[in-house]
């Protein structure tokens, strides 16, 4: 008889914890489920973050959240699941920066941990009470990790850029209009 492991159980702790949390979050972008905007209010947030195209945008957060949440509550293409979470949570950090670390005053804390938590179970997998270990860890492969992480910094790391570029624009934008209306900078 094989008794109850106490690291695959916590691991399991861990991924329905963070992966419920995720759930819930893009289910409020994606449907309005929670008390959340639902795509078209996320959209139009988005856009006003400076992610834009806002639709898009809110779509790929929400599925980013939801899809890499469920994903870790099963335990299934874990090192993929891992690395989606933590890209997500980029594009979430890079909007709370500007408020220092602590959540209290609107800093990154949050999405740092949920991103922290994504990267730290990619890497160390689902354990044994998951969908991973029940298909033989066909998902669950050292080179699925790597092409995932891979691929997850390239495209946080792009989405980002692309963002500070749009509020780069938009803050200059509206420092020439205040210029404008004082006076300063007519020709």
């Amino acid at each position: 008889m094989t008794c109850l492991n106490r690291k695959d159980l916590g691991l399991f702790a861990l991924r329905a914890a963070v992966g419920g949390v995720l759930v819930a979050h893009g289910t409020q972008k994606l449907f309005g489920w929670f008390g959340g905007g639902g795509l078209d209010g996320t959209a139009k947030a988005m856009e006003h973050m400076g992610f834009v195209p806002g639709r898009r945008s809110a779509l790929a957060a929400g599925l980013g959240e939801a899809g890499g949440g469920a994903l870790l509550v099963v335990g299934l293409a874990t090192p993929a699941a891992g690395a989606i979470v933590a890209g997500t949570m980029a594009g979430a950090i890079a909007v709370h920066a500007p408020g220092g670390f602590f959540a209290t005053s609107g800093g990154y804390e949050y999405p740092a941990f949920l991103g922290a938590c994504g990267v730290a179970l990619g890497i160390s997998g689902a354990g044994r009470y998951s969908l991973d270990h029940a298909t033989g860890h066909a998902l669950d492969r050292s080179w699925v990790g790597l092409l995932a992480f891979t691929a997850s910094a390239i495209s946080a790391a792009t989405v980002v850029a692309r963002r500070q570029d749009v509020v780069r624009r938009r803050e200059e934008r509206a420092a020439d209009e205040v210029a404008q209306q004082n006076g300063i900078g007519l020709s």
